[in-house]
């Protein structure tokens, strides 16, 4: 691994996969100056070109001048990508780009779930980090990004590696800290980043699925008796497996977690919500679907998962 990655804004940085969070962490490190390139589909690339990046933020409104690609090669040259695909996209994006890639260039993965970057690591022998997002965001047409809430990143190295590799991981991700912090995005760098990682998945697990089904803010969801005990019981089975796996987090962390998201991001309709608004598949199985799986390995009753997971399913199945 070399000793550094992003010292000024010559180096390039590409987003691959710019839905709404691409877009909004590409789009700030942007407009901070930084040569970013979007690939992203059609539309929004179209829309980026002609006009630049609607960005409809909770402290400022313009557009942003970035460029933008639908084509793969684009990622040439990258020093840093932001990997934002979907995570039942991980395996067949990576492969598709591992032709254009750097040895050296690193990869952030911005994705839900917990298993993306040993995925990722299975087919390229890159650096690969780990970085757990809070924001909420959504697409509010081609090109144009509307923010509702949040905005910063959490990285750090996925496993304990020896002292010197270690501290060069470190160096590297404290480097990549302050570049996102320079264009606006908080990013402490967390010495257990798959806790972390954890945390974001019980929210997600958590809130996903209601949120879908209901076609419902988070903020609305919480204001229903019945469905905050469903959250509660989804948190707690998402924690036994947890625990299985020896994350260590407990039931009053989680309960401050799912807490922290409802007061903070009153407004937003979960990514798998908008996937199913928009006839797309969502992240379900890499969700939900991930407590129920690893229930049935480990011998662990999950029916809150199971029960929101299926019900999904049936949606995206009818869902034309």
């Amino acid at each position: 691994m070399r000793e550094t990655i992003v010292q000024n804004n010559e180096q390039k940085i590409v987003v691959m996969g710019a839905g709404a969070v691409g877009c909004y962490f590409g789009g700030m490190l942007s407009r901070a100056g930084h040569d970013v390139t979007l690939i992203a589909r059609p539309e929004h690339v179209n829309a980026i070109r002609d006009h630049g990046l609607h960005m409809d933020c909770m402290t400022f409104q313009e557009f942003v001048a970035v460029h933008a690609s639908t084509e793969l090669d684009a990622i040439k040259g990258a020093d840093l990508i932001l990997f934002c695909v979907k995570s039942p996209d991980t395996l067949a994006t990576i492969e598709l780009i591992r032709p254009y890639l750097k040895s050296e260039a690193i990869i952030l993965s911005l994705q839900n779930g917990v298993d993306n970057c040993e995925r990722i690591r299975s087919v390229v022998d890159n650096p690969v980090f780990p970085a757990v997002v809070y924001v909420a965001t959504m697409m509010a047409g081609p090109g144009r990004l509307k923010h509702n809430g949040r905005g910063e990143l959490v990285i750090g190295p996925w496993e304990s590696t020896e002292p010197e590799s270690n501290a060069a991981q470190m160096q590297v991700l404290g480097e990549i800290a302050a570049l996102l912090a320079n264009a606006g995005i908080p990013c402490p760098v967390s010495q257990d980043v798959r806790r972390d990682l954890w945390f974001k998945f019980l929210v997600n697990c958590s809130y996903n699925a209601i949120s879908a089904i209901g076609q419902i803010e988070y903020g609305k969801m919480v204001s229903v008796d019945s469905v905050k005990e469903l959250i509660d019981a989804l948190a707690d089975e998402v924690l036994a497996i947890a625990h299985h796996e020896q994350i260590n987090i407990t039931k009053a962390e989680a309960k401050q977690a799912n807490d922290m998201i409802a007061n903070t991001m009153v407004a937003q309709r979960s990514s798998t919500a908008q996937d199913i608004a928009r006839k797309k598949s969502t992240e379900i199985d890499f969700l939900n679907g991930l407590v129920a799986s690893k229930g049935r390995a480990y011998g662990i009753p999950t029916p809150a998962n199971q029960s929101v997971y299926a019900l999904v399913k049936m949606m995206e199945k009818f869902n034309h």
